[in-house]
C-alpha cells in the first residue's frame, strides 16, 4: 500500500541521529494522514571511507475494519481520537 520510506545522513548509528531521521521521516508521512510509522532498516554503510546511514520504513494505519479508509476518512478518525482525549 505505501511506499517505503527513506531518510540518509552522514554518520555512524546514534541515538540523537537516528532520533533526527525518524522526525524526517513522519514529516514526509505526515500529508498520508496514517497513523503508524514502521521501521523496516537501520543500515550503517560506506562509500569511499565516509560512513553514513540509512534508515527505511513504511506508512501503516491501524484500525478496527480491514478495509483502508480514505485520506478523509483517516484524517477524520484521527481529529475524532483527538478530541476524544481531551
Amino acid at each position: 500500500m505505501a511506499e517505503e520510506v527513506k531518510v540518509m545522513f552522514f554518520g555512524a548509528i546514534g541515538v540523537k541521529s537516528i532520533q533526527n531521521a525518524l522526525r524526517q521521516m513522519l514529516e514526509k508521512v505526515k500529508p498520508l494522514n496514517f497513523n503508524c510509522l514502521e521501521v523496516t532498516g537501520i543500515a550503517g554503510k560506506r562509500f569511499l571511507g565516509v560512513p553514513y546511514t540509512v534508515v527505511s520504513g513504511h506508512s501503516r494505519h491501524i484500525q478496527t475494519s480491514c478495509q483502508l479508509d480514505g485520506p478523509d476518512g483517516r484524517r477524520t478518525s484521527q481529529r475524532d481520537a483527538g478530541h476524544a482525549r481531551g
